[in-house]
């Protein structure tokens, strides 16, 4: 049996880890031209039900280095004014432990050389007589398998020739997003979990990614064979954009020169944590999500991740993301000795990805109606 996986992002390459550890044969394909190639976002928090799948896809010799790249959440939440005067206090989240995606892309990526491969934007499929199916990637290549995997995140182009009619919604609110190296001297702006800064109608969410160890660091020592990129303890912040923004928005090219003439009056220290920003790692653009995906025919495509349920930032995609991916080769494994027939272990995934999503569906839209109408 042969799997081909359209996108390298963290979901696929936890496929392709437990693919492989299950005696699957797989092989990853990905637009990109490397993982340093573009911003791959910032800390997620994975609870009780992401971060054992993610250890299931994991070869357990890497637990050890997991748990050193992580960060643990402490404190209560606080919302200030910009002169960092209190306003209130919010209970301790519970996110789990903290990670950094662009971290965990790397982790999840070790082992896997010959297996991903760059550089390959995905055009198309067609299911093949008999079974199987062939991707066309624009190059003007092809690679054909028994099953192909869609999980190229919200907007994917597998879910949109396998369910055309699913569409991509906008909220109308555009956000942007940067990080900032954590130094002592920004520490006090997040004393614990989170820190909102309140304006008016402008609204900074503050939290931070501190590091166990660092990265490069903690992998050279435990796992000698992995190389993890020299990222350091952060601020990680998002600024909603007022009314009338959202449109502006598309015509600004550095959202942190773009929030520094917004903050110009603010703390000090909040104007600082904007100058200081990483350029290369910050980003601009508007919040979007979609409704729960029907269900379709099992086939020789299926979904993961984003590509089948899109979330609205938070995290939260990635933790349902390690679920999939668990669930799919729980599925996969028996079909590949020979001991199940395919089609049927598809249904029983694609029937468990929908079930899992739709648990949670309702609390992210929440989150994020609470967060638009703010």
């Amino acid at each position: 049996m042969r799997v081909i996986v359209i996108g390298a992002g963290l979901g696929g390459l936890a496929l392709a880890q437990s693919l492989l550890r299950a005696g699957v044969a797989v092989d990853v394909y990905e637009r990109d031209a490397g993982l340093e190639a573009r911003f791959q976002g910032y800390r997620i928090g994975l609870g009780d039900r992401g971060l054992p799948a993610l250890k299931r896809c994991l070869p357990e010799r890497l637990h050890p280095l997991l748990h050193a790249v992580s960060g643990d959440m402490a404190g209560e939440g606080r919302a200030v004014d910009t002169r960092l005067n209190e306003l209130g206090r919010t209970p301790v989240q519970d996110e789990g432990l903290l990670f950094d995606r662009h971290v965990l892309r790397h982790l999840l990526h070790a082992g896997l050389d010959g297996h991903v491969h760059f550089g390959k934007r995905f055009d198309a499929y067609e299911p093949l007589p008999g079974g199987g199916v062939r991707a066309f990637f624009d190059d003007g290549t092809t690679v054909t398998g028994d099953l192909l995997v869609g999980a190229d995140g919200m907007g994917s182009a597998v879910c949109r020739q396998l369910l055309p009619s699913v569409e991509i919604l906008d909220t109308g609110v555009a956000g942007v997003i940067g990080r900032t190296p954590l130094t002592p001297e920004l520490a006090p702006l997040v004393p614990g979990w989170s820190t909102l800064v309140q304006d008016g109608n402008l609204n900074l969410f503050i939290g931070k990614m501190p590091f166990r160890r660092p990265p490069h660091e903690a992998a050279a020592e435990l796992a000698p064979d992995v190389k993890l990129p020299e990222t350091s303890s952060y601020l990680r912040w998002v600024l909603l954009l007022p009314p009338g923004a959202h449109e502006a928005s598309e015509e600004v090219r550095d959202g942190v020169d773009f929030v520094a003439d917004l903050v110009r009056g603010w703390h000090p220290l909040l104007r600082a944590m904007i100058r200081e920003a990483d350029r290369g790692n910050s980003g601009l653009g508007p919040i979007r999500y979609a409704d729960p995906l029907p269900a379709w025919e099992p086939g020789p495509v299926t979904l993961l991740g984003d590509s089948a349920h899109p979330m609205p930032p938070g995290g939260l995609g990635a933790n349902l993301a390690f679920q999939d991916a668990v669930s799919l080769r729980d599925e996969l494994a028996p079909v590949a000795r020979g001991e199940a027939p395919l089609l049927p272990a598809l249904a029983a995934h694609q029937q468990r990805m929908r079930d899992t999503a739709a648990s949670v569906h309702s609390a992210a839209m929440a989150t994020l109606r609470m967060i638009t109408r703010t």
